[in-house]
């Protein structure tokens, strides 16, 4: 089933960094999202003192840019489907690349 990529990041990840602060900061980082295509945005995550913004105010550590379609698969399965986005030149992550290997927990707060 497909997620709803705004709602996904403008009321759910709030709520879970709101609800879990601690479990945020121990993911840690700054993250910018870049979702592009149909029900895409740009969003910003700060674990370090938690919070979620829509935007991209600068000063992310790592940089996230997907389309839609892909953040879709990415979702549904980030085990399975993680590498060979990121191989296929589909999931561009641009920083600490170390960050990104902590963004599945992000999801389970």
């Amino acid at each position: 089933m497909a997620v709803d990529i705004q709602k996904l990041f403008n009321e759910e990840v709030p709520s879970k960094i709101a609800k879990n602060p601690d479990g945020a900061k121990a993911i840690g980082g700054k993250y910018q999202f870049n979702i592009t295509g149909e029900g895409g945005g740009e969003w910003f995550l700060d674990l370090t003192a938690p919070s979620a913004q829509p935007g991209s105010p600068g000063g992310a550590e790592l940089t996230i840019t997907i389309s839609s379609e892909d953040f879709q698969k990415l979702y549904e399965n980030p085990q399975a489907n993680g590498m060979p986005l990121y191989f296929a030149g589909k999931l561009k992550a641009v920083g600490n690349q170390m960050l990104a290997m902590k963004l599945n927990k992000l999801f389970e707060l």
